[in-house]
């Protein structure tokens, strides 16, 4: 239940980020704001980490395989993308979208087992929940 309330706060989260980084871009421009969001975040993480665990940070150099630390770098771009989406379909319209995409490319990946995701079968009911979800984005896109 704990992980239904964070996932929760986590969609919430994200949409207040969204538009307040969107707004910021209105007066700053977009990698300005984006590269404010992302030096905002690690002075953040690392004030929790010297108040927390304090976890070595040689302990990434043992992560494997390598790609799985691209997920800062991808960060990046979904901030962008999340700006421009918000800035051009308003913050409704570009968080059904992006929760969309979320749920479909999650689904694609646990079906196939990758990026060591452990492999789920096809499910035609979830496949109908996504469609479900998609024929919501229309009736709300034209309501």
């Amino acid at each position: 239940m704990l992980g239904f309330w964070i996932a929760i706060l986590s969609g919430a989260l994200m949409s207040v980020q969204g538009v307040f980084n969107t707004q910021v871009t209105k007066q700053s421009g977009v990698w300005v704001a984006n590269a404010f969001v992302q030096f905002t975040a690690l002075l953040v993480c690392l004030a929790v980490w010297l108040a927390t665990d304090r976890a070595s940070f040689a302990s990434l150099l043992k992560v494997e395989p390598k790609y799985m630390l691209l997920g800062g770098a991808i960060g990046t771009f979904i901030t962008y993308t999340v700006i421009k989406s918000m800035e051009q379909l308003g913050p409704a319209r570009s968080v059904m979208f992006i929760v969309v995409s979320q749920l479909i490319i999650a689904y694609v990946i646990e079906v196939l087992g990758l990026f060591g995701v452990e492999k789920q079968p096809l499910e035609m009911k979830k496949l109908l929940g996504a469609g479900v979800m998609i024929a919501g984005i229309v009736i709300f896109k034209w309501t």
